[in-house]
């Protein structure tokens, strides 16, 4: 489920109109009841909420072209947010009318594709549920294979689990027992990073079987939850930024 209680209206980006200075915010009027801020983030530390981005990877290198880059503005404005559901108080943000649109689907497929292509990962795994919706075609372009992650008792074979923490109580992730080999890379990816419980799990689940965890992939962040802070060294690569105003509790 993605959602937050309350949506900030915040501007997002489009590359239609000439190109700002990097400190200069961008634009463009949104949908109704759509106020996401679209960057492409590429850095582990905080980001500003403006057109820039960073790589960990390669802090110096300032790729501005991929905040000018048309696709983006095109996914933001295909998510749709749902007031009040599943109750009262919650802004549901709904990747169901993005998968509608035959464009903007593709282009956030080839958004990861040309980020993760010929970078030797030979594991896409994927966190149920909506890292099944994005997951499997990046795998099948890169050439790596699919891995779901999965909520408890829904594997049919044997299973690695990990468990982490909700505000109240805990879960677990599983893994099928063979689906990955020591010194493998793989790539996390998921819709939301919100706390960043269910992503920190996945890591550890991975790396207890000797795999390499390369990056995390998401399509988008609440990012005053600060979940990229629970995810240790890893970087997080996502495509919009949505603000809340309120904690969301998942």
């Amino acid at each position: 489920m993605i959602h937050a209680p309350s949506l900030l209206r915040r501007p997002f980006f489009s590359s239609s109109s000439p190109p700002p200075p990097p400190a200069a915010s961008c634009i463009l009027p949104p949908p109704p009841l759509l106020r996401p801020h679209v960057i492409s983030s590429l850095a582990r530390t905080p980001i500003s909420l403006r057109c820039s981005a960073a790589d960990s990877r390669s802090p110096s290198n300032r790729e501005m072209a991929a905040q000018q880059d048309p696709r983006l503005a095109g996914i933001a404005s295909a998510i749709r947010v749902i007031p009040d559901f599943p109750k009262a108080g919650i802004m549901f943000q709904d990747i169901t009318t993005l998968l509608l649109d035959v464009k903007a689907f593709r282009d956030t497929i080839d958004l990861f594709v040309d980020r993760y292509k010929d970078k030797g990962i030979s594991v896409v795994a994927g966190i149920e549920a909506r890292g099944f919706i994005f997951g499997p075609p990046i795998a099948l372009a890169i050439g790596a294979k699919f891995v779901p992650l999965r909520k408890p008792k829904k594997l049919p074979g044997e299973v690695i689990s990990e468990e982490y923490s909700l505000e109240y109580g805990t879960d677990k992730i599983e893994m099928h027992v063979g689906a990955v080999e020591a010194g493998e890379r793989a790539l996390i990816v998921d819709d939301l990073i919100a706390t960043g419980g269910t992503l920190n799990a996945a890591i550890r689940l991975l790396e207890r079987v000797g795999v390499e965890v390369y990056e995390c992939a998401c399509l988008m962040e609440l990012p005053e939850l600060k979940g990229r802070d629970r995810l240790g060294d890893k970087p997080l690569f996502v495509l919009v930024q949505s603000s809340v105003d309120a904690h969301d509790h998942h």
